[in-house]
């Protein structure tokens, strides 16, 4: 059982009390989009707690190894590979320049384009994140069993690219 805003529901999810008696969910408990956004929210939660040493944010993990596989990347080649968009994006790229984790140069023939790369301590503080990372996928691995992953994770794949 996870710690968090609620205690496990039998089958999976969150069941707050209100009043002293358990949460009806109605429909919720068996929509699809409802036990995502409830297990994406488990999933973070659990990777910040592998990841609170390190002392950096888990959403910056996939920024970080983005711009690490893809060298000189620009800010919205990243913004469509990590699927958001760039107004929620900027901010998060700008902290990881101020912290100096990456370096942004502007392209010479397009001064309204950077460029992105990871910095050494970018690289440093990626591959700390990258073992707290495995940590958890192995817990992840651990939950869906490998039998049932690669369904698992193609399923999600055709979610996120054909979703209307």
């Amino acid at each position: 059982m996870r710690k968090g805003k609620g205690t496990k529901v039998e089958g999976g999810g969150r069941n707050g009390e209100a009043a002293g008696k358990p949460i009806d969910f109605g429909p919720l408990a068996t929509w699809v989009g409802f036990n995502l956004r409830m297990a994406q929210e488990a999933s973070f939660e659990a990777f910040s707690h592998h990841s609170a040493a390190i002392g950096e944010n888990p959403g910056r993990f996939a920024t970080l190894t983005l711009i690490a596989r893809n060298a000189g990347i620009s800010q919205t080649e990243l913004s469509a590979a990590s699927g958001r968009d760039k107004s929620s994006l900027t901010p998060v790229v700008e902290d990881l320049v101020r912290r100096g984790l990456v370096e942004r140069k502007r392209v010479d023939s397009d001064r309204r384009t950077y460029r992105l790369n990871l910095t050494a301590a970018g690289r440093k503080t990626l591959a700390l994140m990258t073992r707290a990372a495995r940590k958890h996928e192995r817990n992840l691995d651990r939950l869906i069993g490998p039998r049932d992953k690669k369904r698992f994770v193609d399923i999600l794949k055709r979610i996120a690219a054909e979703i209307e």
